[in-house]
């Protein structure tokens, strides 16, 4: 069965593992925008004006992200879909990849979305922590370290303090504002409880696609 959808939600929504889940049951790839820009800086593909912007912190052209993904899509191993991670995020964004899929024959499936409180988003990266020997990730409150891990080796990573976190989210939900009606609009947009279980959020998510194609 072929599959192209979009997968939104905030961060530390728990969208990455669904994700996962998702390619592996539909053998498609997935397509984060984030890693291809990262991808392009490292290999020496982009323009330097966009790796100016990137480095700047500055937001990189719609159409320069839409150029990268119809390359991406192109390829043998996205024939029969994808899931799109961390794009569209605005509703010029979505037109244009409408435009895109179109000229191409094609449209997408459905749009996911993945809702957890912004108070249970804030709570799960703040209290996590880094095993610095190991990298293995704890949750001071869910999944504590055990007692003959050395609390000197626990690193509170930068971007998981309260301050951080709150940014993000808050950013997340301005520019997701309209995007998300735009969708419900169009009948594509399903949204989905993200709080419980990972194998409770992965069976509303299969749950959710195996009903398109009913």
């Amino acid at each position: 069965m072929s599959l192209r959808l979009v997968f939104v939600g905030p961060p530390g929504a728990g969208k990455g593992t669904q994700a996962k889940v998702i390619c592996e049951r539909y053998k498609i790839p997935q397509i984060s925008t984030g890693d291809m820009l990262r991808a392009g800086k490292k290999a020496g593909t982009l323009p330097k004006e966009l790796i100016d912007t990137m480095a700047a912190g500055g937001l990189v052209p719609d159409q320069a992200v839409i150029d990268l993904i119809a390359k991406r899509i192109d390829e043998e191993d996205a024939k029969n879909g994808f899931l799109l991670d961390g794009f569209p995020r605005t509703v010029p964004q979505a037109e244009a990849l409408n435009k895109l899929l179109a000229d191409r024959g094609s449209k997408l499936d459905t749009v996911l979305a993945l809702n957890v409180a912004a108070s249970l988003l804030i709570e799960r990266a703040v209290l996590r922590r880094t095993d610095k020997r190991t990298g293995q990730i704890y949750h001071l409150k869910y999944n504590p370290p055990p007692p003959d891990v050395n609390p000197a080796d626990l690193e509170h990573r930068a971007d998981d303090h309260e301050e951080v976190v709150r940014n993000r989210v808050e950013t997340y939900e301005k520019m997701t504002a309209d995007l998300l009606p735009f969708y419900k609009k169009v009948g594509l947009l399903q949204e989905l409880d993200g709080v419980g279980k990972v194998e409770e959020v992965t069976g509303r998510v299969l749950g959710a696609l195996e009903s398109i194609k009913k």
